[in-house]
């Protein structure tokens, strides 16, 4: 797949304010002074005068919002659908966010009563996360209610593992384009899907004749490279970049929980056995219309949730 170049910015996650230190002090002298007083009252603290102040409220916390109105979509060649249609061909009315094919029933089909209009798809074949930045500040233009992620799949799939997006880099990637996202729409809400298992794609495509045929033209040798192979290199090898997405989906989860209008899928993808239905008949890399149709509900379910 294409390497696209990589350039640095400066985007930042906002910081929430830290507490007061005083407040624990504060109430233990509210306490003592009411023993002293004897009084029983539980009402709360009192004033000057004697009187009781009025009782103290949380802070509110913001509400998801589980029916957007609009949805941009941001991501890899997963969201492009390639290869679910035809050979070598992105087919976007199959994505699982933004297609139009009831075959796939998308996300934005389960979500909006009427999608046309209302869905844009930034995503593009063989990105990495140092192009989600760009791919954000595309959609701002849009201002979208949610902006769905799904991307970090081609950060792993090198020519060996030596070519795999640094965590540390990827974290800076990811971070500048969630900053971006919260100062330009500091009300749209994102949804962030983890990276699928590489691991379990191989031991599942492995298995067929036909994979082992596709996975030669060099789809994602770091990990798909000789598949049959299970000496200790090859092994080494597989088990790096499976510890690398790991690593990649403790980022995505850590820097969206930073943001209280920022949904993690809590490793839904990850964890979901894809079969071999599951994926494309021509290159077993990439999802099938099936496939498409999984990541869709994956995506409502976690959407909905309340």
């Amino acid at each position: 797949m294409a390497m696209s170049g990589r350039g640095r910015g400066r985007g930042r996650l906002r910081g929430r304010a830290g507490r007061a230190a005083a407040g624990a002090v504060m109430a233990m002298t509210v306490s003592l002074a009411g023993v002293a007083c004897g009084s029983d009252s539980g009402v709360g603290p009192r004033d000057a005068t004697g009187s009781a102040g009025p009782p103290s409220s949380p802070s509110p916390t913001l509400e998801w919002n589980r029916s957007p109105d609009s949805i941009a979509a941001l991501g890899d060649s997963i969201t492009t659908a390639f290869d679910a249609c035809s050979l070598l061909s992105d087919c976007p009315e199959a994505s699982w966010a933004t297609g139009t094919s009831t075959e796939i029933d998308s996300l934005a089909q389960r979500l909006l009563p009427d999608p046309a209009g209302k869905t844009w798809n930034y995503a593009s074949s063989g990105a990495v996360m140092a192009d989600l930045p760009g791919q954000a500040q595309q959609a701002v233009a849009r201002q979208p209610e949610l902006v769905t992620v799904l991307i970090g799949a081609n950060d792993a799939c090198s020519a060996d593992v030596s070519g795999m997006t640094s965590t540390q880099r990827f974290r800076e990637d990811f971070t500048e384009a969630m900053g971006i996202l919260r100062d330009e729409l500091p009300k749209t809400q994102v949804y962030v899907a983890s990276v699928p298992d590489l691991m379990r794609l191989w031991s599942e495509g492995r298995k067929s004749s036909q994979a082992e045929q596709a996975w030669e033209f060099g789809i994602c040798k770091s990990m798909l490279r000789d598949p049959h192979s299970m000496t200790k290199d090859a092994t080494e090898r597989r088990e790096q970049v499976a510890k690398r997405v790991s690593e990649y989906n403790t980022v995505l989860k850590e820097v969206c929980s930073t943001d209280e209008r920022c949904r993690y899928d809590d490793g839904a993808v990850h964890k979901y056995r894809f079969t071999a239905a599951e994926l494309s008949p021509l290159d077993w890399f990439h999802p099938s219309k099936r496939g498409q149709r999984t990541l869709a509900r994956l995506a409502y379910e976690g959407i909905t949730a309340k």
